[in-house]
């Protein structure tokens, strides 16, 4: 792990020493070994002793404001469980992210993660408090995902001019068919690589790659932007629509 990264995980996790938790994990790309320090986001899971009160999230706010002075802060995200708490993947949890506080579930797909390559950074291990995920109960969310969420967005070009949309886009499509066709997760950087084999645009890959693992990747022109929105949408739509048909 980067040393930069080290010292904002190391601080987070003395302010959250006052709350008490029982576990804090890392999942995404910083357990997945896919981690790219200043591009890639910090995604932890707290477990905290419980309940959730006006007073926890005072603090949970205070913790990460005292991180604002650290470039990386910006990407830390964390969602707060509790014992009592843990079970639903449809429930909404207190959650910092995008620098305020919002409400968010830990899905299903999050909670495989853990499982399967989830990072310990304190306390107990995900086996042991995180029940365990049904292989039924990840597929179905995985396509109502797609299907639901995606789907509709795909047809409002305004979102897809932004590099974040064409790279989620893609990506998720690319973890999603996988896990439907071989019951496994995948990190990003092995998405990218199966892509290409799914069909998507070889330029829209390649850009990327370029803006996620080269220094100091150049600036889209308005010209590719353009094209490149128009490529990624033109492919997603029909893609996704045969990965809901074979698998929902």
């Amino acid at each position: 792990m980067p040393t930069d990264t080290e010292s904002l995980l190391a601080r987070f996790l003395t302010d959250l020493t006052p709350l008490r938790p029982s576990a804090v994990w890392a999942h995404g790309s910083l357990a997945g070994g896919d981690y790219q320090e200043g591009r890639s986001d910090l995604d932890l899971i707290a477990v905290l002793p419980g309940p959730v009160t006006l007073t926890t999230v005072r603090r949970v706010v205070a913790s990460h404001r005292r991180l604002r002075g650290d470039p990386l802060a910006a990407k830390l995200h964390c969602s707060y469980l509790t014992p009592a708490t843990l079970d639903d993947p449809d429930r909404s949890h207190l959650t910092w992210a995008h620098r305020h506080v919002l409400r968010r579930p830990v899905t299903p797909v999050t909670r495989r993660e853990l499982h399967d390559f989830g990072r310990v950074l304190h306390g107990e291990a995900p086996a042991g408090l995180l029940p365990p995920v049904p292989e039924r109960q990840l597929r179905a969310f995985v396509v109502r995902d797609q299907r639901d969420f995606w789907r509709p967005n795909v047809d409002k070009a305004r979102l897809w001019k932004q590099d974040i949309w064409v790279d989620a886009g893609l990506l998720t499509f690319a973890r999603a068919t996988v896990t439907l066709r071989d019951g496994r997760l995948i990190s990003k950087r092995e998405a990218l690589a199966e892509l290409p084999t799914l069909g998507a645009p070889v330029e829209v890959v390649e850009d990327i790659t370029r803006r996620r693992y080269d220094k100091g990747p150049a600036l889209a022109t308005g010209n590719w932007v353009n094209r490149r929105a128009e490529l990624t949408r033109a492919y997603l739509g029909p893609a996704i629509d045969t990965l809901v048909t074979t698998y929902g």
